[in-house]
């Protein structure tokens, strides 16, 4: 009894750590939708809008991450929160009026991991294949969520479920 429950918590404690090739990829943390479910957004972009219908963000916490922000209001090291892009449709079925999501567009994983990626967070977008390479460290996605991340370089403030708790430990930068 006792082996089953430590091999139990030994699995799920490493479940959502990031997991790397020898070469450093990230490998795809497959069983995302299972996590944390921190926000969605509707045609949220940081350049000019573009004609047709938005995409829709959904934005996910790895569970231990998740349980550590509420705690303390700051992630922990092997954070990974994991970005869905999809497309939207407004004529689908019956529906009249406003926006479903449709197919996925694009993943990408933000991780904090301080003794890997120099300013502790680190950008992986997943394209085909369960594997990714680190975003260049030149890439504007780091110096954005370093300016305008409310709590470290991460978007808290979209995330309503969050934001209160970022206020109430004063870890929400102005």
């Amino acid at each position: 009894m006792k082996l089953s429950v430590l091999l139990l918590l030994a699995c799920s404690g490493f479940a959502a750590d990031p997991q790397y090739t020898a070469d450093g990829q990230m490998r795809f943390p497959a069983d995302y939708r299972e996590w944390v479910f921190l926000s969605s957004g509707l045609g949220m972009t940081y350049a000019q809008p573009t004609q047709g219908e938005p995409n829709f963000d959904n934005v996910f916490a790895s569970p231990e991450a998740y349980k550590a922000f509420v705690k303390t209001g700051s992630w922990p090291e092997k954070t990974v929160l994991v970005l869905e892009v999809r497309k939207s449709d407004s004529n689908v079925s019956i529906n009249k009026g406003g926006h479903i999501q449709t197919a996925l567009s694009a993943v990408e994983v933000h991780v904090k991991d301080s003794a890997r990626f120099k300013g502790g967070w680190g950008f992986f977008g997943f394209e085909k294949g369960d594997t990714a390479k680190l975003i260049p460290m030149t890439a504007n996605c780091y110096s954005c969520h370093e300016q305008h991340g409310a709590v470290e370089s991460t978007f808290v403030q979209f995330y309503p479920t969050l934001i209160d708790i970022a206020k109430q430990k004063g870890t929400l930068k102005q």
